[in-house]
C-alpha cells in the first residue's frame, strides 16, 4: 500500500480507519497494476494514467467513488455528478461487501472513461477498451 495511502487511512476516526483500510487492502489485491496515490487529498487508483476508483471521508461517512461507474449496471452504485462517476457510502466496515466489492473493481478495469483526457477535450469523455 502506498505509504502516504496508509497515513491518510491512520488518521481517520477509529471506524473510518477500518473503512478505508479494507478498501485499500480490497483495491491493492484485486488491481495489482494500478498505480496509487492521494490525488487531491484523497487515495486514488489509476490504469495508465486514467482515475478508476479512490475513496474520501466525507462528514458523515467514506465515499468509495468508480469514476466510471455509471456504466457498470450495477443497481448497488448511485450516480454521482455530471459525468459517468458511481458511488457508495459507508459507515462500517461491516457494511462492505466483499463480493460486490470485487466485482465493482473488475468492471472499473474492465470499462473505462478517459479522464485522463478530459481537460484537453473540453469536458468530453471517450470510452477506452
Amino acid at each position: 500500500m502506498h505509504p502516504d495511502i496508509q497515513t491518510y487511512n491512520r488518521q481517520q476516526a477509529p471506524e473510518d480507519r477500518d473503512v478505508c483500510s479494507r478498501l485499500a487492502e480490497e483495491i491493492d489485491q484485486h488491481l495489482p497494476d494500478a498505480e496509487s496515490k492521494l490525488w487531491h487529498a484523497h487515495p486514488v487508483w489509476f490504469l495508465e494514467g486514467n482515475p478508476i476508483v479512490g475513496y474520501s471521508k466525507l462528514k458523515h461517512c467514506v465515499r468509495l467513488l468508480f469514476w466510471s461507474g455509471q456504466t457498470f449496471g450495477e443497481s448497488g452504485l448511485r450516480n454521482e455528478g455530471s459525468f459517468k462517476a458511481a458511488e457508495v457510502r459507508y459507515t462500517a466496515a461491516e457494511q462492505i461487501d466483499v463480493e460486490n466489492l470485487r466485482r465493482w473493481l473488475g468492471k472499473a478495469r474492465d470499462i473505462q472513461w478517459d479522464y485522463k483526457n478530459i481537460v484537453r477535450r473540453k469536458g468530453r469523455l471517450e470510452r477506452l477498451k
